[in-house]
Formats: C-alpha cells, sequence, structure tokens
C-alpha cells in the first residue's frame, strides 16, 4: 500500500490499470450494492440515480474495506514519486463542458430492461452479451461517435445486482460495439479471471470507484475507495486487479491495482 496516510477509513483507489483504496496508472475499484441503511429504498432508475445509500459488493471486499491501518509498501516513497507528490489530483465530476459530460456517467435500469447484442473487439476477455443497454445510455464522452476519451458506458441492473460495463462503445441500429465488455455480480466478491481484462485496463469495476452526486449531497459520506488514474504503471498487477495497462517493466512504476491512503490533510 503506498503510505499517502488516511485520516478517513474509505479512501482507497486504483491507477490506471491499479486499483482501490489504491491508484494505478489507468484506474482504481471500490464497493457493490449492499445497503447501508436497509430502511431506505433501492437506487432509483435513470441516468446517474441517487443509490440512496447501497453500495456495491459485501463489506469484506476490497472496495470497502478500510487500509488505514495496513503496513505501508517498502517502495512506497519510490511509486508516490512516480506518480507525482506534488501533483493535484484532477476531478472531472459530473458538469457539462463544451457539449459533453465531464466524467463518467452511469444509469440505474429496472430487471426488465431489454437486452441487446454486443460485439466486442477483445471477445476472448470479455463476457458476452447480451447487455441490458437502453438505446439512450449515457456514453462517456457524449453521443457522438467521434468523441474522445474512453467512451466507457455502465450500467447497473438494480433487481438483478448485477453491473454491466464497456469500453470504447458505439452504437449501430439496435447494437452496440466495444473495445472490451465485463459483467459483474454485485452479491459476489469475485474477481476477473487472471489475465482477463474488464471495461478496465485493470480488469476491475469501474463504477464501484467513481465519486457520486448522491454520496457528496445525500448521504455526506463516501464510503469506499476511489478510482483514479496515473499517467505510468509497469507490466504488473495486484488482486484484486487482474491486467496490466502499460507493457514497462520499470520498477519504480507502480503495479496495477495499488492501493493509496490519502494524506490526513
Amino acid at each position: 500500500m503506498i503510505d499517502v496516510r488516511n485520516r478517513g477509513r474509505w479512501l482507497s483507489l486504483g491507477l490506471g490499470g491499479l486499483l482501490l483504496v489504491s491508484v494505478w496508472s489507468g484506474n482504481v475499484f471500490v464497493a457493490g450494492l449492499r445497503a447501508a441503511d436497509k430502511e431506505k429504498s433501492g437506487p432509483d432508475l435513470g441516468p446517474n440515480a441517487s443509490l440512496h445509500g447501497y453500495r456495491p459488493f459485501h463489506d469484506d471486499d476490497p472496495w470497502n474495506t478500510s487500509v488505514d491501518k495496513l503496513p505501508v509498501d517498502a517502495k512506497s516513497p519510490t511509486f508516490i514519486k512516480s506518480i507525482g507528490a506534488d501533483k493535484p489530483l484532477h476531478p472531472d465530476f459530473g458538469a457539462p463542458y463544451e457539449g459533453a459530460p465531464l466524467g463518467i456517467p452511469f444509469i440505474v435500469v429496472a430487471g426488465t430492461q431489454p437486452k441487446v447484442p454486443v460485439s466486442f473487439e477483445y471477445a476472448d476477455e470479455s463476457d458476452p452479451g447480451p447487455y441490458p443497454i437502453p438505446p439512450d445510455a449515457p456514453v462517456e464522452g457524449g453521443p457522438k461517435a467521434d468523441a474522445d476519451g474512453d467512451r466507457h458506458v455502465l450500467v447497473l441492473d438494480r433487481d438483478h445486482e448485477k453491473l454491466y460495463e464497456i469500453f470504447s462503445a458505439s452504437r449501430s441500429d439496435k447494437e452496440w460495439h466495444a473495445g472490451s465488455g465485463a459483467v459483474f455480480d454485485l452479491k459476489s466478491n469475485k474477481s476477473r479471471p487472471e489475465g482477463w481484462t474488464s471495461a478496465d485496463a485493470a480488469g476491475l469495476p469501474i463504477f464501484p470507484g467513481l465519486v457520486r452526486y448522491d454520496e457528496v449531497m445525500e448521504q455526506k459520506e463516501i464510503r469506499h475507495a476511489l478510482r483514479f488514474t496515473v499517467k505510468k504503471s509497469r507490466r504488473a498487477y495486484v488482486a484484486p486487479a487482474s491486467h496490466w495497462a502499460i507493457e514497462s517493466k520499470d520498477s519504480s512504476l507502480p503495479p496495477i491495482g495499488l492501493s493509496v491512503r490519502l494524506n490526513a490533510d
């Protein structure tokens, strides 16, 4: 774990292929749909809907467990230096900019949402379709096919507690095409098969590590690891990540799925 000490209990992340309460050179991971408050209703339906206190996966899943008492990795200073100790985090949350949304949107659907075919460029490491993706599902970077960015589409099936995520998404007629895709059972802590990617280079889910409006404005608390990316990681990963993002073997760079603690201040 990288030592960026954590006052709170839930701040974790991943890197561009890394992970929760951890950092990566590409991404991080977080938790699932366990109800924090059993008396609250389930998630609402629609784009960027409120989850009303629910979070993905079990309480003992890496996305949901505290790292404040874990030992510090001997290479922590080296990893932090390579990431950039003097660099600020750059949040891209929700607001529209130049006609496209910033950040990674998601949509919550009912279990009755019709499933549609999805074809994959990396089909050998993707979970086959069909996926319950609505025709108007929000796409990272905006709906235009030539929009920049990773073009993620994240769909949460509220009734079956399943998460469907695709990368480099485009739609034609009634079919979606993507670079890769993954389905996560949010009632299970099971990771991807060794060596498999997902919609994230780390093989991790993306949705659990996002900062959501309802957490900040309604719950007033973020109770899971946060996903973040770094410019460079190395050809290695640590669980629960299952895949690396970059071919570099430079040992001063962090592995994908690394956990990082935030400074107390």
